[in-house]
């Protein structure tokens, strides 16, 4: 990633059972401003310790972004069949956000 990059990464932990989360799919999106269209940049899947290790940085100019989780086809009976998470961002930053996932509930941060 190049040097002053604005980066994403995020995890996801399934606190019912204290593992990660394997094979949920996670798409990030951007935008140029609020109010703006969010646009499709890239798509991942966690891997055996909830993480996905494969984002790109964001393109220049991003002000927001959002991770969508598919958190359905993980879950057998999910009552978020997603969880959206959209934050600012400022240029040059990394923003790691994990998805604390249950069921029937979630929880989300900025962690480091």
């Amino acid at each position: 990633m190049p040097t002053g990059a604005t980066s994403v990464s995020t995890h996801i932990l399934d606190t019912s059972i204290g593992r990660p989360a394997v094979g949920v799919v996670v798409e990030l999106a951007v935008r140029s401003g609020p109010g703006t269209e969010w646009t499709p940049h890239a798509d991942s899947l966690t891997d055996a310790d909830g993480r996905c290790q494969d984002l790109p940085a964001l393109p220049e100019g991003t002000t927001h972004a959002r991770l969508r989780f598919e958190t359905g086809p993980y879950l057998t009976h999910a009552f978020f069949p997603e969880v959206a998470v959209a934050f600012a961002v400022e240029p040059g930053e990394h923003y790691h956000v994990p998805l604390l996932l249950t069921p029937f509930g979630y929880s989300v941060y900025r962690g480091s």
